[in-house]
């Protein structure tokens, strides 16, 4: 069986975190979001053909970068908050474009700004910053299935593919991927409020957290 969370991870290498830049994954993390406005732009043409095409290289680079990072030992400071940062603005513009062009209906982009507005503000509140939490294995279910629904729906509105059982399909897995976006961020939000007792217990400065964001 293909293993996807976690790929590229090699046994005989110790993973070592780098303060650079330019190292290939963050590359590919920066050009899968340079996709997004151009994204944003063939559907604003109602060239949704290739929007579609563009929607799923994204999506698709979302997993490369870990992988090359985690197989290339290039594992960075700056990918580690850049990567997850990149992925939800990404989402948020996605599902505000499907909303505005009438793609998706309007809780997609609710159930995915609400919570995000609000682990913000708690991270802010709690820790001047980001709370350093490891992606959940629910959080990285919920963005493969947010990549893969958003798509799905996309392809209804190309000419020769506006089958209803495909909207259907890609309403259900969005739906669920929704779903997954509000469990997991009820998670980091616990998974905060854990460490910031921890850390008050032990009489460290909260703010002193510089990872990833949830």
């Amino acid at each position: 069986m293909i293993r996807l969370i976690g790929a590229g991870t090699r046994a005989d290498t110790e993973t070592t975190v780098t303060d650079g830049f330019w190292t290939v994954p963050n590359l590919v993390t920066v050009l899968r979001f340079l996709g997004i406005p151009l994204f944003v732009c063939l559907v604003a043409q109602d060239r949704y053909g290739s929007a579609f095409i563009t929607l799923v290289v994204v999506g698709c680079t979302d997993w490369i970068d870990g992988y090359l990072a985690r197989r290339l030992n290039q594992v960075s400071r700056t990918g580690q908050w850049l990567d997850p940062v990149a992925d939800r603005l990404a989402l948020i513009i996605v599902a505000a474009t499907f909303v505005v062009d009438g793609i998706a209906p309007v809780w997609l982009i609710l159930s995915i700004a609400v919570p995000d507005a609000v682990l913000t503000i708690n991270s802010l509140l709690l820790f001047r910053g980001s709370p350093d939490l490891p992606v959940s294995v629910l959080g990285k279910i919920r963005t493969a299935l947010l990549l893969l629904g958003a798509p799905l729906l996309l392809l209804d509105r190309v000419q020769g593919y506006d089958f209803q059982w495909l909207a259907a399909a890609g309403t259900t897995v969005l739906a669920m991927g929704c779903i997954g976006h509000v469990a997991a961020a009820a998670g980091y939000l616990a998974a905060a409020w854990d460490k910031y007792r921890l850390l008050r217990g032990r009489d460290v400065p909260a703010g002193t957290g510089t990872g990833h964001a949830p």
